[in-house]
């Protein structure tokens, strides 16, 4: 991740392997961690079953909220990506039965990745 997303709080793609290591206890039966993109302490997960929004609370980070998304419940998705001026895309997930989207910030550089890997787990 660079410092320049981390100072402007746009999240970045980071090592599939460590967060497969990491997440191995809450991980189902031959679930994978396919990419993972970080936002200065919070992830977002992308597994070959489902995505994982992981939100680290308080000073220490001890608390976290795991928010677990099965591809399934996905109706729809816009990944909207950064201009000339803009250093960051955006993404924005809609849910069965939820009117508002889920939004999730990212570097210009994980839009392309992160419209990819939904595309491929919600149409494949």
């Amino acid at each position: 991740m660079g410092l320049f997303d981390t100072i402007m709080g746009n999240a970045s793609e980071t090592s599939a392997a460590d967060v497969q290591e990491e997440l191995t206890p809450i991980l189902a039966a031959n679930e994978t961690v396919t990419s993972a993109f970080k936002l200065v302490r919070d992830l977002s997960v992308f597994t070959n079953k489902r995505l994982i929004l992981i939100d680290k609370q308080g000073l220490t980070g001890r608390k976290v909220n795991y928010h677990s998304i099965p591809y399934k419940s996905i109706t729809q998705f816009i990944v909207e990506t950064a201009g000339h001026f803009d250093t960051d895309a955006e993404l924005k997930i809609w849910l069965s039965g939820k009117a508002d989207p889920v939004e999730i910030e990212l570097s210009a550089s994980s839009a392309q990745a992160v419209q990819q890997n939904l595309a491929t787990q919600m149409f494949s």
